[in-house]
Order: structure tokens, then C-alpha cells, then sequence
């Protein structure tokens, strides 16, 4: 987690690191030209002031694994699963500088359409958007006294195995869903309402519900992450949906994952003043340290769901003391010329905005990425092979 201490956050180390020229062009095996011919096109985030700019670690590891890739099977296999040669063949999803796109819709015109997250879900898990779905409900009633709702979702999973892998998955889906629903919003203390997968998870069947509709919608698919890759390797081995579920929320609970946006939040309601947040975020980013929330190796011009995201919260105008800092935050790292604010970012400056707790970024991240994590499982399930990647010594 992020903190600020003696006026300094803590916890960054945690980050994907940041090396220097030299140890950039010593790993890819480049001129230094050919170095800033990456950064100009994208390829590689840079940070800092010149002369001493840092550049991105993990961007050049990704570089690295594409050139390794053409080297043969060896290199492919080490470098592969580190954002490099995809590794799996998919419909469900495919992602370019605007943004994802599901099956064959971008985001972009899924959100213009105002297509409801239930109709989006129903569109991953089948090739076609029908023009109405059944109601997902369910019978479950899960309620957990846990921190956090991922911790929540995990045992609402675990407690709804086992479950018959010959099952219709798509009705598993969709009352999965249900009470995950269900179960954010017994977690932060939300009426109980009828409705819509958003109204129901919020207590709140209004203009807040519409909002966190195109939240579920933004976030409710992007290829193979962490917590998607986990839901393909269980359903290649012949688990139940909601085991690959399981498998997935236990993912995402990870720090370098879901749990990004909560330490965005600890940075934002840390003691520490307005004007030491922002000096410590200056010292940070001198050194070539990564802030979370800001910065996604897909998008190193800028994370096209963060900017539909930070457009629904600064149309609703609020005015708290995390609200300023977040805005704080954004510029003075703007200003320094640092990454771009990401999907957790933008899910944190939504969660500020509707007036829900800390936390509540991560849950609503989850519960949308459910319909991808299905929509993964089912389509893993017809290729009879099991996911087996090699190790090398």
C-alpha cells in the first residue's frame, strides 16, 4: 500500500521499476538513437528531466520479448507471458490505441449507444448483441464483513462451489453476476433495490445507476490480464465457471492488479498536506519512481477508458478533499510530463464522485471484469488442450 512518510510516499518501490539510458540500451542491444526512435512512437515511456530521463522497465522487456520472439521457441516461451508475443488465440477481445474493443464493437460506440452492461455481457459471451437479455438474477444471499469487496467476492465464490462443470454457463454467469451484485452492495451498506446489475450493486435505481452502468461497461473486458490468463488456465483444465471465477477474483486481489486503484487511495487520504502530496509525487517521479494509478504499457499515450472515466466524474462537479487531491495529483504529474492516468485512476475519481467508500474502485473493477473473465472461460472451454506454458532453466 501508499503512504506518505516524512513527507516522502512509501510503497512505490513495489512498482514496475525505471532504469536509466544506458541500462536501456544495454538490454534491448540498441543505439541510442533507436532508443528514442521507441519512445517517440510509443513504444517505451520515458520519465524526468532531460538529462536524466528514466525510461520504463517493463516496456523494454516487452520490446525485448517481440525481438526474442523471432529467435525461435525458447526465448518465446520466456518471454511471452511478460507483455510480450501474444500467447492465445481470442475473439472475445482485441485492443489498439483507442481503446478495446468487444468482440467486433469499440467501447467507444457500445458507450454512444448507451448499451446496458447486461446486453454488453451478453455480446462477450455470444458474438451478438441481442436486443434484450433475461434478467440476471439469483437466489444467493452472501454478506461478508470483509475490507475489501474483492475479499468479499472471493468468499461469495468459494462458498458457491461446487458447482456441475456441464452446467449452462451462461445462466452461471449471469447469476454469478447477480450476487456479486448483491454482495457489493451489502458491503457498503447500499439499500436493496430491483433492477438493473448497477442499480442493485449501488442501492439506487437513478442517474447514479446509469452512471455505474457505463462504469460496468468500460471496464467489463481488455483482453488477457493476470485474472482473465487464470480464468483461461482453469477452464482449460476442465473447472466449473465458477471455479474459473474463483480463480480469477483470487487474481485480482493482488496488489499489482486489482488492487492498484486502493493504493491510489491510501496515497490520496494519506496525513500528509495537499502541498507535501505533491512534493512527494515531484521527488517521486525525479527518481524515475512509478505512481499508481498512472501509466498502462497498452497505452502510453493515455488509457482511453481512464478518459471516458475522469469525464463522468468531473461532469458531476464534486467538491471533497480527496476529489482536490486526486485533481492535485494529475496535474502536477501532467506538468512533469509523467504517464498518463489509467483505468484505476479513473475508477477512483468515479468512486470519489458518486459519494462511495474506499474501496468501492476495486469492486466495481471486479464485478464489471466478471462478464470478461466468463466470456474467457467459456470461449477457453472449447479448445479441448490444456493451457501448459514451458519453464526454462
Amino acid at each position: 500500500m501508499v503512504s506518505i512518510v516524512a513527507g516522502r510516499p512509501s510503497g512505490f518501490d513495489d512498482q514496475p521499476g525505471w532504469i536509466d539510458a544506458a541500462a536501456a540500451v544495454a538490454l534491448l542491444d540498441v543505439k541510442r538513437d533507436t532508443l528514442y526512435a521507441y519512445v517517440s512512437r510509443g513504444l517505451v515511456r520515458r520519465t524526468g528531466a532531460r538529462g536524466h530521463h528514466r525510461y520504463a522497465r517493463e516496456d523494454l522487456e516487452r520490446l525485448k520479448a517481440r525481438h526474442d520472439a523471432r529467435a525461435g521457441h525458447g526465448p518465446v516461451a520466456a518471454g511471452a507471458l511478460r507483455w510480450g508475443e501474444a500467447v492465445l488465440t481470442s475473439s472475445v477481445s482485441s485492443l489498439d490505441a483507442r481503446g478495446p474493443r468487444y468482440r467486433t464493437r469499440s467501447l467507444d460506440d457500445l458507450l454512444a449507444a448507451e448499451v446496458p452492461f447486461e446486453r454488453v455481457a451478453a455480446l462477450l459471451w455470444t458474438g451478438s448483441l441481442p436486443d434484450a437479455v433475461e434478467t440476471f438474477s439469483s437466489t444467493d444471499t452472501y454478506s461478508y464483513d470483509t475490507p475489501s469487496p474483492l475479499d468479499a467476492f472471493v468468499r461469495a465464490l468459494a462458498f458457491a462451489l461446487p458447482d456441475d462443470p456441464a452446467h449452462d454457463w451462461i445462466a452461471v454467469a449471469r447469476a454469478r453476476i447477480a450476487s456479486l451484485a448483491s454482495v457489493f452492495a451489502r458491503w457498503h451498506g447500499a439499500p436493496r433495490v430491483t433492477g438493473s446489475i448497477a442499480a442493485r450493486s449501488i442501492g439506487d435505481a437513478g442517474e447514479r445507476a446509469r452512471i455505474v452502468d457505463r462504469a460496468l461497461v468500460i471496464v467489463a473486458e481488455h483482453e488477457l490480464n493476470p485474472s482473465t490468463f487464470t480464468a483461461r488456465i482453469a477452464a482449460s483444465a476442465g473447472a466449473s465457471l465458477t471455479a474459473c471465477l474463483l480463480a480469477a477474483a483470487a487474481t485480482m486481489t493482488g496488489p499489482r492488479h486489482g488492487r492498484m486503484s486502493d493504493a491510489l487511495e491510501d496515497l490520496l487520504a494519506a496525513p500528509a498536506s495537499e502541498a507535501a502530496m505533491v512534493t512527494a509525487l515531484r521527488a517521486e517521479v525525479a527518481r524515475g519512481g512509478a505512481i499508481p494509478g498512472f501509466g498502462h504499457p497498452m497505452y502510453p499515450q493515455g488509457d482511453p477508458r481512464a478518459a471516458h472515466l475522469f469525464a463522468m466524474a468531473d461532469a458531476l462537479a464534486v467538491s471533497t478533499p480527496e476529489a482536490h487531491r486526486l485533481r492535485a495529483a494529475r496535474a502536477v504529474l501532467r506538468d512533469l510530463g509523467h504517464a498518463p492516468p489509467n483505468l484505476d485512476a479513473g475508477l477512483v475519481a468515479l468512486r470519489i464522485a458518486l459519494g462511495l467508500p474506499r474501496g468501492s474502485a476495486a469492486g466495481l473493477f471486479a464485478l464489471g471484469r466478471t462478464a470478461g473473465w466468463a466470456a474467457h472461460a467459456m470461449e477457453q472451454r472449447a479448445d479441448p488442450s490444456p493451457l501448459r506454458p514451458r519453464a526454462r532453466s
